[in-house]
């Protein structure tokens, strides 16, 4: 008998084991709470670096970048479609004003000195009432207005460009020729302007430039949103993410941190030797994962083509053609559902390293996530959603049989049986009604290793909370991994899970060409009987998605590469966007792709 254990308490190492069996044989399912101070050697394992905790609450679209101008709204000011088309009635009016006094409001460029960030750091020790107006302080900057206020021969304008936001302070009698009337009728909040002038810090302490000479640089035509509210419209944020940019500046600072993980991933991998090369992404046949493709048609060859659902079978090519350290950061593409942590396109790194094994790619998972843990946040600790999270993987594989303190435990027991009464009894005792889901998901399995993996990721997947290691899967799910060296029926693989996500998937590479074969054209067995079953009429009734409505066929030339020869090698996966999510606590991964794919507007 094996038992699988599932701790909500904090633990050094937690392990799980989810016994092997195959498909000819079954097993019946217990599942019971108890106590436990001990367990018996596993076979699915789980290593975590800290304590796991409560499944997080329901997330929430981040706030609007706060201020204290800022008031909360559960909804923007609504502008109405007519009050939006007066506005830019009105200001295209302004457009043909200054061209007829000879202002063109496109321009071609600016001349620049300074940022504003710059100006704030080269005069945070100026004095409130001083200006600095020497040759050497006048200063010419440019950005887009996003706030104004006008007393009779004084404007102050906030003008904020990809740096921060500075104060232009704008007099008559410093704007001569008619500039200052020009400024105040035809410059509008939402312009990119360009100024030049001198320094000076406000009796209130406001940094400013004060205003000798400017110029409309870009006429904006539509109106931006309130300046209390911002944009809260969730889906127009997505839609027009330019314009929440604008509204939000705290968005925009998620796609900057997001430029700085990724370069940091690429520092640490080439770090260490890793050569970034690039694969097709129109493919012949989809593989390297079991997902739904993009089918396209190329004209010319008269063919079908996919966009690939993965970049491992190529990779894998490489190291049979003689490079030993490889990685692809890449768009990948799946066709199928919409979620928080779904997107039909999202991006992710693929590595490959000749002779080493699985635990190579732990490492090297540790050091990605820890040092783009450091380059965002300088410290080791993330706040996700409330959770406080601790990204130190502290704790090896050493110790594995040392759990002396007691744990609330849940216990998975194992006997012997046929596989559709394990799954009848798994439904029965999870509890899951006629109408779920996860009842048509375990119906669906195949084999014991697929069921093990669906209890897996229904019960334990969501508690894993905590940087967490699971090990070593079942055969029948891992297909491209290499057989467990100690333990049948299981492989050497980890996925690493944190909040409750998988974040990487590594294996010790399968190298064996026969093996592989047969286990490829097994996985293509059960997908036509998965996808047989789907296209009855019961079946549709049930379980009214297309998941399984597609195609699967061998990559027959990647099979070809494996006979020639390919050294023993470990890989993994890390998805480039989840990460994104764990360090800016983001909520959905659509708050991490600049133009997410949404349902077409109504």
């Amino acid at each position: 008998m094996e038992a699988l254990k599932v701790s909500s308490q904090p633990f050094r190492n937690l392990f799980i084991n989810l016994a092997s069996s195959s498909s000819k044989s079954a097993t019946p399912i217990a599942t019971t709470i108890s106590r436990a101070s001990s367990y018996s050697r596993s076979l699915l394992t789980i290593r975590s670096s800290s304590s796991s905790s409560s499944s997080p609450s329901t997330t929430a679209i981040p706030k609007p970048a706060g201020g204290r101008n800022r008031r909360s709204s559960s909804s923007a000011t609504p502008t109405s479609t007519s009050d939006r088309e007066a506005v830019r009635a009105i200001r295209l009016q302004k457009v043909e004003e200054l061209r007829s006094k000879g202002f063109e409001p496109y321009a071609y460029k600016w001349d620049r000195t300074h940022s504003a960030h710059q100006l704030q750091d080269i005069y945070r020790n100026l004095s409130n009432g001083e200006e600095s107006n020497t040759e050497s302080d006048c200063v010419s900057i440019a950005g887009r207005i996003v706030a104004r206020r006008a007393f009779g021969k004084l404007a102050f304008l906030t003008l904020r460009d990809d740096s921060g936001t500075i104060q232009l302070y704008c007099e008559k009698e410093r704007l001569v020729n008619g500039q200052f009337e020009r400024l105040k009728t035809l410059v509008d909040i939402g312009d990119i302007l360009g100024a030049s002038g001198s320094i000076k810090r406000t009796e209130k302490g406001e940094l400013s430039v004060c205003v000798n000479s400017f110029s409309v640089l870009t006429k904006s035509l539509l109106p931006l949103p309130d300046k209390y509210h911002g944009l809260t419209d969730v889906d127009k944020r997505y839609r027009q993410r330019y314009v929440d940019m604008i509204a939000n500046p705290d968005v925009a600072d998620v796609f900057r941190n997001r430029a700085k993980i990724v370069s940091e991933i690429r520092k640490t991998v080439e770090s260490v030797g890793f050569i970034e090369v690039e694969t097709p992404v129109l493919q012949g046949a989809a593989g390297g994962a079991e997902a739904r493709p993009f089918i396209t048609h190329h004209n010319s060859l008269e063919r079908d083509l996919y966009l690939r659902i993965a970049t491992e079978l190529h990779l894998k090519r490489m190291l049979v053609g003689g490079f030993e350290k490889v990685y692809e950061m890449g768009r990948i593409f799946r066709n199928e559902g919409l979620s928080t942590r779904h997107n039909p396109e999202f991006t992710t790194i693929e590595m490959y390293e000749a002779y080493s094994d699985y635990q190579s790619m732990m490492n090297m998972a540790e050091e990605i996530v820890t040092r783009c843990t450091l380059a965002v946040h300088g410290k080791l600790s993330v706040e996700y959603q409330v959770i406080i999270l601790c990204v130190c993987f502290l704790y090896h594989l050493d110790l594995v049989f040392n759990l002396h303190r007691e744990e609330v435990m849940l216990e998975f027991y194992i006997y012997i049986i046929l596989l559709e009464n394990i799954k009848n009894i798994t439904i029965k005792t999870l509890n899951i009604g006629p109408d779920k889901q996860e009842k048509y998901s375990i119906e669906a399995c195949p084999s014991f290793g697929h069921l093990l993996n669906e209890v897996f990721e229904v019960m334990v997947e969501p508690k894993l909370i905590q940087p967490t290691f699971v090990l070593d899967y079942p055969i029948e799910i891992s297909p491209l991994a290499k057989p467990h060296r100690s333990h049948a029926g299981l492989t050497e693989r980890f996925e690493l899970f944190i909040c409750g996500r998988e974040l990487a998937n590594a294996f010790s590479e399968l190298t064996d060409p026969l093996d592989q074969r047969g286990r490829l054209e097994e996985q293509v067995r059960q997908h036509n009987e998965k996808r047989a079953a789907a296209a009855s009429e019961t079946e549709r009734r049930k379980n009214d998605n297309e998941d399984e409505e597609y195609e699967v066929t061998l990559d027959e030339d990647f099979l070809t590469a494996l006979e020639y020869g390919m050294p023993p090698a470990s890989g993994m996966g890390l998805g480039i966007d989840r990460l994104v999510m764990l360090l800016t606590n983001s909520a959905s991964i659509r708050d991490v792709i600049a133009f997410p794919v949404l349902k077409v507007q109504q």
